[in-house]
């Protein structure tokens, strides 16, 4: 069957519904690619869709009428005992109840419960939540709104400045040495922070030392492949990308699983990445010891005190820092947190950090992203109308061909191509939703899961739109007089992004082997 009539074939609506909520889908996501074309913000984007999707499904019978649906508390009566089963594996019956079964009479019905004055335990409590809030991954916006807290006040004691500039002082200032020592950091800010933030401290602390050590011309090559390797970081921990959370969460990755298998690949990429990066911008070690005595000199006035204002926060911020990995690594091990979701971890250390600001947490509210998380919320949304007009089943079954016809990798690369012109938030969301529906084992192990998570990651490097920080990126090349133009950061990215997604597909193919 061609991937036009898969798509044509939704599910149980017609293919016209299906159709329609198709080209809508494909509105919402050519939106988000010109968001800054059209001057408006993600959730803006979002929430109009979410809001036409709703009001048409209301209206063609694709959901209920009243958009909504009932929760069902359970109650147990205080009287009520509990059937115990037999030894025949059948529920214990009174007295009668035996009789009547050895007479072979049947059993005389108890009168409703209504005719008792009463109503049945389920019918006692019942919560009315709307489709469209069931349909939210509230676990998702669990981890990233505490995430973000703990992060944005744990960066107030200046401890992520703290170990920048300390690592530049290591360097000595040799160029290359501080293009190893730069690429590891981006690496690892993008695993624990995110990427947008990752690239603000490394991109700024480059163009400052490069500016100092009178190496300008670098500075183009360095900020290339620091933006390049906040998507190689960003594979490295559950919680170091969204659409990482979001599979993570759907496959029912551990913190621990997830990080065991993407760190090699991770480690690999890196050192490819940088190796490319010294090579094609001419990065290397200063010629004589003169130079670099002066160089280390220059690096050696940096002050990493700087931004600290308070050393006894400063200390429990790196206690918390680590407090916080340890427990997320160690959530199914221990007791006291092994049913939890990792969204309320994320809140607890977020809330435990703010009671040292306890009487301006206004400050941090603000901060938030509150556009990031009505994004999501509404993108959960969409997707949800999206799985009942059959939209989600017609795009699962062109995956499916795609893998029939290609194997696994073409799942890899065709995520990866499609992060690279639009966000890969709603593309990694959906991907996760098809693999569910059609039944695919929520483990480690099962490749397709990975193949969506290293697509979803790596694709951003295609082109400058294909994620936050390489838009950073490009925007300080910008205020340094390096800019760098989208047809030109294609050429100069594509060769390290092609490299990255030739290692991801070996490496997939070992895993499969392995696991």
């Amino acid at each position: 069957m061609s991937p036009l009539l898969l798509l044509a074939s939704g599910g149980h609506v017609s293919a016209g519904i299906t159709t329609l909520f198709g080209l809508l889908l494909v509105a919402m996501i050519a939106g988000l690619a010109l968001e800054e074309k059209i001057h408006a913000k993600k959730s803006i984007i979002t929430g109009i869709s979410a809001l036409v999707c709703l009001f048409l499904a209301a209206n063609l019978g694709v959901m209920p009428a009243d958009v909504g649906g009932h929760v069902p508390v359970q109650a147990v009566a205080p009287s009520e005992e509990h059937a115990e089963p037999s030894e025949e594996g059948e529920t214990a019956k009174t007295g009668a109840e035996r009789e009547s079964s050895k007479t072979g009479q049947p059993e005389a019905a108890d009168p409703p419960q209504e005719e008792k004055g009463e109503h049945p335990p389920a019918q006692q409590h019942q919560i009315h939540l709307p489709h469209w809030v069931l349909g939210i991954e509230w676990g998702v916006i669990a981890i990233i709104l505490g995430a973000s807290l703990f992060v944005d006040v744990t960066s107030k004691s200046g401890i992520f400045t703290w170990v920048a500039v300390k690592l530049t002082k290591k360097t000595g200032g040799d160029p290359l040495y501080l293009l190893l020592a730069y690429g590891g950091l981006t690496v690892m800010f993008s695993a624990f922070l995110n990427n947008v933030t990752a690239m603000i401290i490394v991109g700024s602390l480059t163009a400052v030392s490069l500016k100092r050590l009178s190496q300008q011309e670098l500075l183009l090559g360095f900020l290339l492949v620091e933006g390049l390797l906040t998507n190689v970081g960003g594979l490295l921990t559950l919680i170091s990308s969204v659409p990482n959370i979001i599979v993570g969460q759907a496959a029912k990755i551990s913190f621990v699983q997830f990080f065991l298998v993407a760190a090699p690949y991770v480690v690999i990429a890196t050192a490819a990445t940088l190796f490319v990066g010294a090579k094609l911008f001419k990065i290397g070690r200063l010629a004589d010891e003169e130079a670099r005595a002066s160089a280390g000199e220059l690096v050696g006035g940096f002050d990493e005190n700087d931004g600290i204002d308070s050393p006894g926060f400063f200390w429990f911020s790196a206690g918390a820092f680590v407090a916080f990995i340890l427990a997320l690594a160690a959530k199914d091990l221990n007791p006291l947190t092994r049913h939890l979701d990792m969204g309320f971890i994320a809140l607890g250390f977020g809330a435990v950090l703010l009671l040292i600001y306890k009487h301006e947490v206004d400050k941090f509210y603000a901060a938030v992203d509150w556009d990031l998380l009505a994004f999501f919320a509404t993108l959960f949304v969409v997707i949800n109308v999206m799985e009942h007009a059959g939209v989600l089943a017609a795009i699962g079954k062109l995956v499916a061909w795609l893998i029939g016809v290609g194997g696994k990798l073409a799942l890899l690369w065709s995520a990866a191509a499609f992060s690279s012109v639009t966000d890969n938030i709603p593309l990694s969301a959906m991907l996760a939703k098809i693999l569910v529906a059609q039944g695919t084992e929520p483990s480690f192990r099962v490749m397709e899961w990975w193949a969506v998570v290293f697509g979803s990651n790596l694709g951003g490097n295609l082109t400058p739109i294909g994620s936050a920080s390489t838009v950073v990126a490009v925007t300080i090349m910008a205020k340094h007089e390096v800019p760098l133009s989208f047809v030109e950061f294609v050429k100069k990215a594509a060769p390290f992004a092609v490299l990255q997604l030739i290692l991801a597909s070996g490496y997939l193919l070992l895993l499969s082997a392995i696991l």
